[in-house]
């Protein structure tokens, strides 16, 4: 028998109903095995069957092919990222707009900087542009979007901004962005505390 039937056959089967826990197990293990490779390249629906203790014809079940996989990681990552910063905003009293603003960048710097491969796979496949005519969407458009909400609570708070809302949450995400990636290319400085005194500088250049 090979290695997957082995492995297939020691696993717990789910029971009837319970199709979406698997597929749940199915994306933990695509993110695991993705934080061993680094990056998205060697992502393959054998190896992660191999993760999960599975057959690959399993997965097939849920995700018709590596692409569908990617795709399933991916908003599976994005929301992941979305609850971290929303828990991190929220854990901040309700008065402080310019304070949730904070912890939501430094959420989200801190899961950029702590999972690379994640990050790289999902700033890649984060947006398209439906058509030639209308804006980009997509998950990465929608975290950018709970930014704009963040300086708009801020302003409403009394708190001045030098350009409108949707621009400061472009810009500093493009700025946020930026030092994550300089950061990933320089393996001497992998901690998040790079990242996080940055960004509350550029923060403050936003307001007035």
């Amino acid at each position: 028998m090979s290695d997957e039937g082995t492995a297939a056959v020691q696993r717990t089967r789910n029971r009837w109903g319970e199709g979406e826990r698997l597929r749940g197990e199915i994306l933990d293990g695509a993110g695991r095995l993705l934080s061993e490779l680094g990056g998205g390249d060697g992502l393959t629906i054998r190896g992660v069957a191999r993760v999960v203790g599975i057959a690959p014809a399993s997965i097939y079940r849920h995700f018709a092919d590596r692409e569908a996989l990617v795709r399933g990681l991916v908003a599976h990552e994005f929301d992941r990222l979305r609850d971290l910063m929303r828990a991190a905003d929220e854990a901040v009293d309700a008065g402080d707009a310019v304070g949730r603003l904070r912890a939501r960048l430094h959420a989200y710097c801190a899961f950029a900087v702590d999972n690379p491969g994640h990050y790289r796979l999902m700033l890649g496949n984060g947006a398209e542009r439906p058509a030639p005519d209308r804006p980009p969407a997509g998950p990465l458009v929608d975290v950018i979007d709970t930014l704009r909400v963040a300086f708009e609570r801020c302003a409403e708070a009394g708190h001045a901004l030098r350009v409108p809302a949707d621009r400061a949450a472009v810009m500093v995400f493009v700025g946020a962005h930026g030092r994550v990636a300089l950061l990933h290319s320089n393996p001497g400085e992998q901690h998040a505390r790079a990242v996080t005194p940055f960004v509350d500088e550029f923060v403050d250049l936003l307001f007035v």
